[in-house]
């Protein structure tokens, strides 16, 4: 069996088999990984005195080589209009991220970061205004649900990987963070809680199907038209929406979840009846609902040029009232968190 690297191990983010081999290769018995596990993520304790079922001398040889925290929570922000708040934590080597906790009636909904930055680079996204510049380790995707669970007055009942970064583009480390705060030993929130946003990448949305961990999906799609998507997503210059579809009808018949398309509404760009019959055709492909968005700002950090013609649509109410007329489920995503830039499409770390 290979020695441990005695170099400062971070335990937040290991899976309950990495835990195995790392207490197996300390020379401890099996059964202590999943003591360990609980505690970090059922329990979620910061402090290896607090881990009172392992030996004194075991919490002393924990403390020697391996690290708790991940995150440093810098600053909190709470919504005066609707309760939103909005998290700024430091990362271990300076950099930052923001999470965003929602609450809502019947749910209470935090918005994970899986980069710092993004690098797809979405017109209408303050985030990408960033640039990239890394992916978020598990335990730092982890962190984020434990951190604020703390600081939440009540339990965190669903999480969407829909902060900053394209979490398709992290997968390894997204899939591991799933597993840990799925599990029953661990955050315990069920897979059908947790939903993953993509601006549709082909592979990794079958490679997701292949996992098997039967989350949620929703598409970043705001419109049908290849070359107005090609303005607002540079990615859509090299993917075709109809190569999207297909993996995204992929993943319906592997895990059985209705498809959600997320849909910001641009003033007489995506707001007309051509698009409305565009998308009552597209529901008839693979079943799904729509999440309608009302287009926030994002001039504070972006200058493109195509924002002097990104305006939020007027047709709202209309365009959702003839989607409905035709049978297709549709919500109307609230702008809660506006008023602290913590609204779809506003996270970004300005001065970095």
């Amino acid at each position: 069996m290979e020695t441990i690297n005695k170099a400062n191990i971070s335990l937040k983010g290991l899976t309950l088999p990495e835990l195995e081999n790392l207490v197996m290769e300390l020379g401890w018995e099996k059964f202590r990984a999943k003591q360990i596990f609980k505690w970090l993520y059922n329990k979620q304790v910061d402090d290896y005195e607090q881990m009172t079922d392992l030996p004194k001398s075991y919490r002393e040889e924990l403390s020697q080589i391996a690290q708790i925290n991940e995150l440093k929570l810098l600053t909190f922000e709470k919504s005066n209009c609707d309760g939103t708040v909005k998290f700024l934590f430091q990362l271990k080597d300076g950099e930052k991220i923001e999470s965003v906790l929602i609450p809502d009636e019947s749910r209470l909904t935090l918005c994970v970061s899986t980069q710092v930055g993004c690098p797809i680079d979405c017109k209408f996204c303050a985030t990408g205004a960033m640039g990239f510049r890394r992916n978020l380790t598990a335990g730092e995707i982890v962190d984020q649900v434990i951190q604020a669970q703390k600081l939440a007055q009540r339990r965190i009942t669903n999480i969407v990987f829909m902060g900053m970064g394209e979490p398709l583009l992290n997968l390894k480390n997204l899939l591991k963070a799933i597993d840990i705060i799925t599990s029953d030993d661990g955050i315990r929130i069920g897979a059908r809680k947790l939903t993953v946003s993509t601006v549709g990448l082909p592979d990794k949305i079958k490679e997701l199907a292949d996992s098997d961990k039967k989350v949620k999906i929703a598409l970043s799609l705001h419109t049908l038209d290849e070359n107005l998507r090609a303005k607002l997503i540079p990615l859509a210059k090299k993917v075709s929406i109809q190569s999207i579809i297909e993996a995204l009808k992929y993943y319906y018949d592997k895990i059985g979840l209705r498809i959600t398309y997320e849909y910001i509404l641009f003033d007489g760009l995506n707001d007309r009846d051509e698009d409305v019959r565009k998308l009552v055709e597209l529901a008839k492909v693979i079943p799904c609902k729509i999440n309608i968005i009302q287009f926030h700002p994002v001039d504070f950090i972006r200058k493109d040029p195509i924002l002097k013609i990104l305006k939020p649509s007027k047709k709202l109410d209309e365009f959702v009232q003839k989607l409905r007329e035709n049978n297709l489920t549709v919500f109307v995503r609230s702008n809660a968190g506006e008023d602290i830039k913590a609204a779809c499409g506003q996270l970004a770390i300005l001065n970095q």
